[in-house]
Order: structure tokens, then sequence, then C-alpha cells
């Protein structure tokens, strides 16, 4: 797959298929999407092009709205070349573009950059300047610039059920399992290792203090997890938690993973954890003994849904 930054640096050799889209998540409609425009570029001898864009729209037309996304850029680009498509094209999103009429999108950068000879699309999409142009519309511009429409009809999204909000309202209420089973794979979190208040030593549980630098990456509830690394090539599991640690007075949110099986100094790694089920929510206790033992207990958890859905 090549990477293209915007419109203006993608280099085809041939026409292509394009399909349009934030693909925040890459959930199980996406991908229905990006095999229709994979095959079809097999079957009709063109290349595949996604066309999507960062930061997303409503980031930039919505600041107020705080909008926190699926997936960080890189994570959806890593993502996305899995899927065996040519080309991605990720086009900055700005005022100056969204201003652009719907003609002007189609013919500049649809036809005159993209080379497209076949755009495949939802029956509900709608662009140009206040997204005023919809399928209907998209199908007369291809008259006129000689491309073909494919629509992704309501009924087959319809069938699918799955949408990138309710992906993220699945996991801002913790509910990981369903996210996964939206995104057909583990949600994760990825950043880099950095030193914090030294907790979970003292306990016996030693963490990896997460660091995330894309603020708008959007975190799950606050609560206790089952997760999964690679590191160094090898697979580890674990156990994370995401809050502030108020048993011992701590007010800003960290994300902190032991994990299973490692006894070695994190430090400065970069970590893409996955997240599997949430074994609980975060709470106060009475006393750091009472933590400890809740602690136990998750560990306790954490081993044996391992062993029940992960046993080689």
């Amino acid at each position: 797959m090549k990477i293209h930054k915007g419109a203006n640096a993608f280099k085809g050799e041939k026409q292509t298929v394009v399909t349009i889209g934030t693909f925040d998540g890459v959930h199980a409609g996406h991908q229905k999407i990006i095999k229709r425009l994979v095959d079809a570029a097999k079957i009709e001898n063109l290349e595949s092009v996604i066309f999507t864009f960062f930061p997303h729209p409503r980031m930039v037309l919505q600041k107020e709205s705080g909008l926190k996304l699926i997936n960080t850029i890189e994570e959806r680009t890593e993502i996305l070349e899995k899927t065996g498509i040519d080309h991605l094209v990720v086009h900055p999103f700005t005022q100056q573009f969204s201003r652009l009429t719907a003609q002007e999108f189609v013919r500049d950068i649809l036809v005159n950059r993209l080379k497209a000879k076949k755009v495949i699309i939802g029956y509900d999409h709608r662009f140009g300047r206040n997204r005023t142009a919809d399928i209907h519309t998209l199908k007369q511009f291809g008259e006129e610039y000689g491309f073909d429409v494919e629509e992704i009809t309501k009924q087959e999204v319809d069938q699918v059920a799955v949408s990138s909000t309710k992906i993220r309202n699945a996991l801002l209420e913790g509910r990981v399992g369903k996210a996964n089973s939206y995104m057909q794979s583990p949600f994760c979190l990825t950043g880099n290792v950095v030193k914090g208040r030294g907790l979970g030593k003292e306990f016996n549980y030693p963490t990896a203090n997460l660091s995330i630098e894309e603020d708008y990456k959007l975190i799950p509830k606050s609560g206790v997890y089952v997760v999964s690394s690679k590191i160094d090539g090898e697979h580890y599991f674990g156990m994370m938690n995401i809050g502030t640690n108020p048993t011992v007075g701590g007010k800003d949110q960290t994300i902190e993973t032991y994990f299973f099986n490692l006894d070695r100094d994190l430090y400065g790694t970069e970590l893409k954890i996955e997240m599997l089920v949430r074994i609980r929510d975060e709470k106060k206790f009475d006393s750091v003994n009472a933590l400890k033992i809740a602690m136990k207990q998750d560990e306790a958890f954490s081993r044996q849904y391992i062993r029940d859905n992960y046993a080689q």
C-alpha cells in the first residue's frame, strides 16, 4: 500500500476505483466497502484508492464538540494497510478544503488528481460545501466526467448495523468486548512508557505507565481491563487500570498496565496495547490492603479469562 499525504501527492499509474470516508474504527461496515473496492479494482484492472481525511471534519468545523477518535491516524493507517488496497490518500481537512463546491471536489480531486474511473460510496454520503451534494449529485457528475458510481444501499448498511458512533459509545461505557465485536479486532491504545509514581512496584505489581501523545484519542471508561501486547516479538497478557488511583490520593488520569510473566524495564518503549475485556470499575478502597486484595482478585480473573479464551 502506498501512502500519499494529500491528493496533490497522489501518483497513481492507472485509473482508479475510489471510496471516500473518515474510516474511524475501520469497523465491519467499513470493511465491507473496502472489500468491494479491492474486488472491483481487480475485476476492472484499476488501482484501489481510499481517500480519507485528517483531522476529522468535525474536529475542524465543530471544535466545541470535543470529538474523540477510536484510532489515531497512525493506527488507522496500520489497519487499512492490511486490507489489500493499493493507495491510501490522507488529505488535510481544513476550512479552505471544506469550502470546495461539490463540482470542484469531483473535478479537481476525484477526476484530475485521483483519476477516478469508479467511485464506491454509501447511499447516505454527503459532500461538497455545507455537505449539500449526495449520491444523486455524484451520479450526475459521473455522467459528466466519465466515471461510474456504485452505491452501497441502505439495506446493505443496515445489515451490518455498525457505526463509529456506536463504537465510541461502547468504549465510553467500558464495553470493550462489544466495541471489539463491531470492529472485528481489539481496540488498542498506543503510546510511550513513562515514569509514574512507582506505587505499583511497592504493591508487587510493577506497571508500565502509558503516555498517549494524541489528545484526540478516545480513552475508554475508567476501570480495570484484561489486555495484551506484543513486546519485542513476544506476546504478553496483563491487566490495565485506567483512572486516578483514588485509594492512594491520585488526581490525574493514568493508564497503567501490569504484564504477567514480564520482568524488565519498559521505560521509553512504544507499546500498542490491545484491550480485551473490562473487569470492574475503578473505586476508592478503605485501605491500601483492601486495594491489594482487589488487585489479586483482578489478576485471578484475568488469568482465568486468558486460559479460557487464549489457551494454546
